[in-house]
């Protein structure tokens, strides 16, 4: 679907934006593929893995999500956006929350409208498992985001732009991720763990970015598309990173919760289960439950039900734990 198309990342150098460019250069033929960020320093460093030398359809646009006017101008002949751009980091979010509602929430008005001003065909956005039940600022302002471009499909109304969501739990070696910050401790010889008991979700890099790319293929527009992926155990990755290393409990940092969740008791009604992933589904009254997902082997969630990662049926073993670390590793040789 890319092929001879025109394609926009936000927060595209970032780690999901450099991931998602590499991969549709390797597998599509674009038209033009667009970096969209604020960080020209960043720009450039991408521009000499991928220059518009070797790559002529890629061009690098210097820009911030909280500026409308400029998205307007970015999004001029795109075909479709896919929307990474966020402040990320609880602590940082919690310090500083008005700059994370200007660019979490705001941003995301500025993006609908935009793409909609412009006649984007399809817009894809990133979410995150904190958006489910939030405890923290980043979490509340991505679920407002969420709830936005939802709405969006209904601000759109017949000039034809769409617009889905994207969630899922923690990136294995992204920033912020535990198994660089345990990879560092490993030569101290003591891990400091919040609480034992904590469980998280997993993806890899890729796989996050291969779902995107497929829901935003097969997206009607409205849904929340959560993907199946499995769960990890905190002390399992202390285990797989150090084994002889002493375990140290500090409690849990504010904004932190024991468990995540992705899909709430409150939404089971609405979400319907395939074989690799979830759809929460919108309510919009032309949205035909039927024809957009039953008919096509989904089923309808039972009552009562929450995607957690405590009560997850699919688990990380200390070995499959070792061998993700190993492949981080691979990549990030400072890390070795």
């Amino acid at each position: 679907m890319f092929n001879g198309k025109t394609i926009l990342v936000t927060g595209g150098t970032g780690s999901f934006g450099k991931k998602i460019v590499k991969t549709i250069l390797e597998r599509y033929n674009p038209n033009k593929l667009i970096v969209f960020s604020r960080d020209e320093l960043k720009q450039y460093e991408m521009s000499q893995a991928y220059s518009d030398t070797k790559y002529p359809c890629i061009r690098y646009f210097i820009g911030d999500v909280r500026e409308e006017a400029r998205l307007e101008d970015a999004f001029r002949n795109v075909d479709y956006v896919i929307h990474a751009a966020a402040l990320k980091q609880v602590p940082a979010c919690e310090y500083n929350p008005f700059e994370a509602i200007k660019t979490n929430v705001l941003g995301a008005q500025n993006i609908i409208r935009a793409a909609i001003k412009q006649k984007v065909k399809k817009l894809i956005a990133l979410s995150t498992d904190k958006a489910a039940n939030p405890v923290n600022l980043y979490g509340a302002t991505k679920l407002c985001s969420d709830k936005l471009f939802v709405a969006g499909n209904s601000m759109s109304g017949d000039l034809s732009t769409i617009f889905s969501v994207v969630r899922y739990g923690n990136v294995v070696g992204s920033r912020g991720s535990v198994i660089p910050f345990f990879l560092k401790k490993k030569s101290e010889g003591i891990l400091p763990v919040t609480d034992s008991r904590m469980t998280r979700f997993s993806i890899t890099l890729q796989h996050g970015v291969d779902f995107v790319l497929d829901r935003l293929d097969h997206m009607h527009g409205g849904e929340v598309f959560v993907p199946k992926i499995p769960s990890y155990k905190i002390l399992d990755v202390a285990k797989a990173i150090a084994p002889d290393a002493k375990i140290k409990e500090i409690g849990i940092r504010p904004g932190e919760k024991l468990h995540e969740l992705m899909i709430p008791e409150d939404d089971a009604r609405h979400t319907i289960e395939f074989n690799n992933y979830y759809v929460i589904q919108p309510d919009f009254i032309w949205w035909n439950k039927k024809d957009h997902l039953l008919g096509k082997g989904g089923k309808l969630c039972p009552s009562g039900f929450s995607y957690r990662s405590d009560t997850n049926s699919d688990w990380l073993t200390v070995p499959a734990i070792r061998k993700l670390v190993d492949d981080f590793v691979k990549e990030r040789p400072e890390y070795r």
